[in-house]
């Protein structure tokens, strides 16, 4: 029976692990050192390699033979941990099995020893779908874990992990996979299969991968189906992956740049008719105007048409243009019934925006009018210098003020981890310390627009219930507020990472520093005020208090 090319060329071994380099040599590094753990938790985008490291890593922990943390792949354990068919591994798919009984069921057969192997290994695949009861039966067993057991935990999607889960294990993340392994790769295994190639085709793959070496492969599959005479062409691949041709692109972004928007209509109609997804198409564009940018810039050119040279002559502002009109025209492509006609009027937006910007001149009628507005421009400025310094009246019953729209912190909650500071303020200061101690694991953690925003924080203030983040831009810290995901990732990262899981309070820099410098002015007057109260009361000699309200003080 034909085998699969994501199962044929799997992993079998550490040292065959692509684009997962770190991972590797840690787990390597613990089996060769005898440091197992009794759980750990793998997460990351789908096809990275999760499963396969965690098979491989349950070989390499039994394995007899093993050197170096390797597995010797030779022995019956080995073998069979690879077929699946040794009972002291056992591998669960949570999406149908997420339920308490399946879970406790499994705790308690894990009391047992294992039969053949040294450790009793349990692979929970996708763990974040499992219901709140089974992650609550899986907690007493993480707590208090059987000697010689291993759980592996694997998903897709970290923020769905209760915070009780995964203080109690070892994490590792696994990466996107670069475009540029992923060809390399897909190269080996054809050069194994005694196919030939174009390199277009493979790197047409490997970008619809999208870091995931399983949906590359898969591809590749697809491809292999469709090929004749043992040569993998880029028409094919593009024929598979719905991909337009980057003749086409080229075609299509030439007649763009010069402005001829009837050329540009014809090439999308070609696309059309050949049965492409126009949001596809609107995606494959956006990654060519990515590529011109990346080229001018000095970066690698992987495309070798004169089309696409001639292309690269466009200026980087027109390419900014194009790049952001698209990016808003794509959401409309996607959800319309009539995507072409959008994708139609995207073509006529990118080819016609400068010539339009050209032709956008001053009516006749308009033209006296502006002369006259400059004449008298000109006369103000004479007249504004003949004043001198001499301030301008200005009808205050004019001026309207403007409510200001801009996000300020909750000063409440600022003020009251400021009260709390002062009160027991080494426990402020172990709260603080810990987060700065965290806060490099956690900026490590978070990915994509999560990563952006709080890269330009730090950590200022912290008490039990919230961590206060300065920013120096405000519109940064308004969009942290509004980002409850991002919340909590944050609680879940810290309370592995420092034991504690506050929630974010985000400020600006600017309004962080004037509610600090209030509190300590309020502070200073309130301690003065009671010195001075203190200062009075010494005064009165004991036993005569009745007197205080009818004492007055009176200075020299």
């Amino acid at each position: 029976m034909y085998q699969a090319l994501y199962r044929k060329y799997r992993s079998q071994t550490f040292g065959q692990l692509v684009g997962q380099q770190v991972v590797a040599t840690t787990l390597r590094q613990a089996v060769e050192q005898g440091k197992i753990s009794h759980a750990y938790l793998f997460s990351g985008p789908r096809g990275t390699g999760k499963t396969s490291v965690a098979k491989i890593f349950a070989k390499a922990m039994n394995c007899p033979n093993q050197v170096d943390g390797e597995p010797c792949n030779d022995c019956y354990i080995c073998q069979a941990i690879t077929e699946g068919s040794l009972e002291d591994v056992i591998e669960i798919d949570a999406a149908s099995n997420n339920g308490v009984d399946e879970i406790r069921d499994i705790r308690d057969k894990s009391t047992y020893a294992p039969s053949l192997a040294e450790h009793k290994v349990y692979i929970i695949d996708e763990v974040h779908m499992l219901s709140t009861g089974a992650f609550n039966a899986l907690l007493k067993t993480l707590e208090e874990p059987t000697e010689n057991v291993v759980f592996i935990l694997a998903t897709t999607e970290l923020h769905k992990i209760p915070a009780t889960i995964l203080s109690r294990v070892q994490r590792f993340e696994f990466k996107s996979i670069k475009t540029k392994e992923i060809v390399g790769h897909i190269e080996w295994i054809l050069e194994q299969e005694g196919i030939d190639f174009d390199k277009e085709a493979v790197q047409v793959i490997a970008r619809r991968a999208e870091g995931g070496m399983r949906d590359a492969l898969s591809i590749l599959d697809q491809a292999l189906s469709l090929t004749q005479d043992s040569h993998l062409t880029a028409a094919i691949s593009e024929e598979i992956t719905g991909s337009i041709s980057l003749g086409a692109l080229d075609s299509y972004v030439a007649a763009l740049v010069g402005h001829d928007t009837a050329a540009a209509l014809e090439n999308l109609d070609i696309i059309f008719d050949s049965g492409k997804n126009m949001a596809r198409f609107v995606t494959d564009l956006l990654q060519y105007l990515r590529d011109l940018l990346i080229v001018q810039t000095g970066g690698e050119n992987t495309h070798a048409s004169e089309l696409f040279l001639e292309n690269l002559h466009t200026p980087q502002e027109r390419l900014f243009a194009m790049i952001e009109t698209a990016t808003a025209s794509l959401s409309d492509i996607k959800n319309s019934l009539q995507p072409k006609i959008y994708t139609e009027m995207m073509t006529i937006r990118l080819a016609e925006a400068e010539d339009k910007a050209a032709a956008a001149e001053i009516p006749a009628n308009l033209a006296g009018e502006l002369a006259a507005l400059k004449e008298e421009i000109q006369a103000l400025k004479g007249q504004l210098a003949a004043v001198g310094s001499k301030p301008a009246a200005v009808k205050t019953s004019d001026v309207r003020p403007q409510k200001s729209k801009a996000y300020r912190a909750d000063r409440s909650k600022v003020n009251a981890i400021l009260e709390e500071a002062v009160d027991n303020p080494s426990l402020a200061r172990s709260n603080l310390t810990k987060l700065q101690n965290a806060w490099g694991e956690i900026i490590e953690s978070l990915v994509g627009a999560d990563k952006a925003l709080l890269v330009g924080s730090q950590p200022v203030a912290a008490n039990e219930r919230h961590a206060i983040l300065a920013f120096e831009s405000n519109f940064n810290a308004e969009q942290t507020m509004k980002r409850d995901n991002l919340n909590t990732m944050f609680g879940n990262i810290l309370s592995n990472a420092a034991g504690f899981s506050p929630e974010i309070l985000a400020i600006s820099l600017e309004e962080w520093t004037a509610i600090r410098a209030d509190f300590s002015a309020r502070s200073r007057k309130g301690k003065a005020e009671e010195s001075q109260e203190k200062e009075e009361d010494s005064l009165i000699p004991e036993g005569y208090d009745f007197l205080a309200e009818k004492i007055t003080i009176q200075e020299d």
